[in-house]
């Protein structure tokens, strides 16, 4: 699905969902940004910061801008602190930066209460439709929360969370204190799956609520074929290849996978893993567990 279909699915989802929810006005919110030009604001990751989060809020403002709203995302200034950070950079290279333009504000410090509520007044002021905010971890709670609830007051514009992860793969102290503290801040939700979805229901049963999967990212370069592919790569031909791609955390269970291309049943395949990605956990574990299974 892409981002245009996203955005037509989005809208078709929600025009059902007004005739489904007690609460007929805020349900409207859904289909609203469909019906007339919308000042929308996002706030998440962005450029210059670097990941799928950032990739995407910055691809659904372009798909909105294309459908003639105007859209202000406001990133952070600090995301996380460095000893909760444990990858190399949170920051993408100079020549990654968007290919299209888009209006992206440095404004948010995570870990400052003040400069929350100095966003969200600056929010409030600004009167946008639509505010949408991103949700995947606890963390990122009272922040969020706390914008939001400061955006609101204005009595104009409407919050919706599109959820990423409403349980957080990897346990913390004050996991649910900080979740339900964004959730009551927010209007309407998007969730990207059904148990992100049903898992909602922990916090909220009431507001009102559907599922879209995530859109296909189309933004990474025209596709190539297999054949010139696997030469720039200097991989052999005569094998076939699995791609393990991405952030490697223990929770994605790439020991599992390691353990089964030990099986015999793919070792007789003619098949090779490959693993991509930079380490956020142990990476000694891995190349032991690859070496003990060789």
């Amino acid at each position: 699905m892409s981002f245009e279909l996203f955005t037509s699915f989005f809208s078709k989802k929600a025009k059902m969902l007004c005739f489904k929810v007690a609460n007929h006005a805020i349900s409207l919110i859904f289909i609203k940004t469909f019906l007339f030009i919308m000042h929308i604001v996002i706030i998440g990751p962005a450029y210059p910061y670097r990941g799928g989060l950032a990739v995407y809020n910055e691809r659904l403002a372009k798909a909105f801008e294309e459908a003639g709203h105007t859209v202000e995302i406001l990133t952070f200034t600090l995301q996380y602190p460095k000893f909760l950070f444990p990858g190399k950079s949170q920051f993408v290279e100079k020549d990654q930066a968007p290919t299209y333009d888009l209006s992206i504000s440095r404004k948010i410090n995570a870990i400052n209460p003040f400069n929350w509520l100095k966003v969200g007044r600056y929010i409030r002021k600004k009167q946008p439709d639509i505010v949408i905010s991103k949700f995947w971890l606890p963390f990122m709670g009272p922040c969020f929360g706390t914008i939001l609830r400061q955006a609101k007051k204005n009595k104009h514009s409407k919050i919706i969370s599109i959820l990423d992860n409403v349980i957080p793969h990897e346990s913390r102290v004050g996991d649910k204190v900080f979740t339900k503290y964004f959730v009551h801040s927010v209007d309407a939700f998007v969730a990207m799956s059904k148990k992100v979805h049903n898992d909602l229901a922990q916090f909220d049963t009431q507001k009102p609520r559907l599922i879209s999967p995530h859109p296909i990212f189309d933004n990474f370069g025209a596709k190539v074929d297999r054949e010139t592919a696997l030469t720039h790569l200097k991989l052999d031909q005569s094998f076939k290849y699995l791609l393990f791609f991405g952030l490697i955390r223990d929770y994605k269970g790439l020991d599992l996978l390691i353990k089964a291309f030990a099986d015999q049943r793919l070792r007789n395949q003619n098949l090779k893993l490959i693993i991509a990605g930079e380490y956020y956990t142990n990476k000694e574990q891995y190349l032991s567990l690859i070496k003990n299974m060789s």
